[in-house]
């Protein structure tokens, strides 16, 4: 029998939609940090009693529920950071809109670590989770 589950399905937990990136970045009020092919990354900074947040909240397909965390790889010139996520358990929740998708992912991050960031001249940040990675690339505002 010729059938295959997983196409029907999709089971690269991309979802497929006729959404764009350009239509996410155009309804939401903040300035995306990276960009894929299915997907925009937004971030931002935070600290809990002494304790730093690199926030993230991924829009688009992406469509995972994860228990073993995710890893977050900034690449750059001469730079390379990698941060772990705080929680190993999370999960994706739908919107309104048909094929997209909203991740909230906190990760660890070191007060150095946050200054070494701001001056590097990020050329990709790389999100694994569950055993796939979505390249971003730095967001840059035309």
């Amino acid at each position: 029998m010729g059938f295959s589950f997983s196409k029907l399905f999709n089971k690269s937990g991309e979802a497929t939609s006729n959404d764009s990136i350009e239509a996410i970045i155009n309804s939401i009020e903040l300035e995306p940090y990276g960009v894929s092919e299915h997907n925009v990354l937004f971030s931002g900074l935070n600290e809990l009693g002494g304790y730093f947040f690199f926030q993230t909240v991924v829009v688009g397909a992406l469509n995972v529920k994860c228990k073993n965390g995710a890893q977050l790889m900034f690449k750059g010139q001469d730079f390379e950071l990698t941060l772990n996520s705080d929680s190993l358990e999370f999960e994706t929740n739908p919107t309104e809109t048909k094929g997209r998708f909203v991740t909230n992912i906190d990760f660890q991050i070191e007060e150095s670590d946050i200054k070494q960031l701001e001056k590097a001249k990020l050329k990709e940040i790389v999100l694994t989770v569950k055993g796939r990675e979505v390249l971003f690339t730095k967001y840059k505002d035309e």
